[in-house]
């Protein structure tokens, strides 16, 4: 009986350790690295506001990094090795997102140049005058007619 329960503890404890309840101070700290992080099934959503099965794993982490005593830029930095940029919710501002944000104004300002020397300037129709070659293919349009 004895074996039994050694067996069942050696078996439970690490289980029982990873779901260890957090102290007040510590569960704030997770709330707002959930508030923080992105599921990534959801898209835009927090994992504090997600269901997702994801976001539930992505909350154990958490927990289990405040558990283990890390900071929480050791903790974002884990999740952001293993998940990518896209698990933040905002991400840093660095040469990636600026020509992500920037990519439509710089295209739009290059096709205005692209465009701008291209276009032609009509003036006005009242007075532009008709050469003899113009003239000419003009009579011969209105006498077919």
């Amino acid at each position: 009986m004895r074996s039994l329960a050694a067996l069942f503890l050696t078996v439970l404890f690490p289980f029982a350790a990873a779901f260890a309840a957090l102290n007040d101070a510590q569960e704030e700290r997770a709330e707002a690295l959930f508030n923080e992080l992105r599921c990534v099934v959801c898209q835009n959503q927090s994992i504090a506001d997600s269901e997702a099965g994801v976001a539930q794993d992505l909350r154990a982490i958490v927990r289990d990094q405040i558990a283990a005593g890390r900071s929480d830029g050791e903790i974002l930095d884990f999740l952001v090795a293993r998940y990518g940029e896209f698990v933040l919710l905002s991400p840093p501002l660095d040469w990636r997102t600026i020509l992500l944000w920037g990519a439509p104004f710089i295209l739009l300002v290059a096709g205005g140049f692209i465009i701008w020397p291209g276009r032609r300037d009509t003036g006005d129709l009242k007075t532009m005058e008709l050469n003899a070659e113009e003239e000419a293919r003009l009579k011969k349009l209105l006498e077919r007619e």
